[in-house]
């Protein structure tokens, strides 16, 4: 196998498509808010293309007992009431530097035989804390592209993501900059602790209002809700810890 091979699946014509990346990250956001779009939009989905690299790990992903190299996919949405969709959706990311590189630019070079110059890059921005309103923290590459997203509710702040952003995500908007693409990045707030359904939605929703599609969330909320009991059983078993720890008053009599 060749470092990069692009399966060409099929071909569609579609009407100004935006690319939409939602590769596994913080959180995993993106990958939550990407898959749920392809769930939704599953009977208006066309796979057209797989990028398989050696910069993805060595491994296969099983399903019912079969095997299927690592690859990362590509989807064309035709939207009736929205634009057009190029989904890219995966399990993993590059393990190098260089394959970030290499991965992104394919991206971007299939996203241009659709006919595409613009992009949205989804991902998540941790805080290191539970979270009960979620915001969504933007960047872009390109100043004139601030406004449109303020008026959908994204915010802009002063150093932040602290150390930028890493990955696909990042590359979409500094490679995709080079090459004549407006290209956003869309960071829903998360703990970062575990996957996080309720980020990927607020996400969405303002993926929703600029591209001009809906969507029903009725199966991410479920989602949601299994986060939500798997994180009080967690806060619950740190409590019991904590409570085990704490001295008796038998213990108290025996400090000098």
């Amino acid at each position: 196998m060749d470092e990069l091979e692009i399966d060409a699946v099929d071909d569609v014509e579609l009407d100004d498509p935006v690319l939409v990346e939602g590769l596994p990250g913080v959180g995993h956001v993106g990958k939550l808010a990407v898959d749920h779009l392809l769930e939704e939009l599953e009977g208006e989905s066309t796979l057209v293309r797989r990028v398989y690299s050696q910069e993805f790990p060595p491994q296969v992903s099983v399903e019912d007992g079969v095997a299927e190299l690592t690859c990362a996919e590509i989807y064309a949405v035709s939207v009736a009431d929205g634009r057009d969709l190029l989904l890219l959706t995966g399990d993993h990311q590059a393990q190098t530097n260089a394959g970030h590189y290499v991965l992104t630019s394919a991206f971007l070079d299939i996203a241009e035989e659709f006919g595409a110059s613009e992009a949205y890059a989804l991902g998540g921005v941790p805080t290191g804390e539970l979270i009960e309103e979620y915001a969504v923290v933007g960047a872009v590459n390109d100043e004139s592209l601030r406004e449109a997203l303020e008026d959908a509710g994204v915010e802009f702040r002063e150093d932040e993501p602290a150390g930028g952003i890493i990955g696909v995500s990042g590359l979409l908007l500094g490679l995709g900059e080079r090459r004549g693409f407006e290209a956003s990045c869309l960071m829903g707030e998360t703990s970062g602790y575990l996957v996080d359904p309720k980020s990927a939605r607020a996400v969405l929703e303002v993926l929703e209002d600029l591209l001009g599609f809906e969507l029903d969330y009725e199966t991410l909320d479920e989602r949601a809700d299994e986060m939500e009991e798997v994180m009080g059983k967690i806060q619950e078993m740190e409590q019991q810890q904590q409570q085990q720890q704490m001295p008796t008053d038998d213990d108290l009599r025996y400090i000098g």
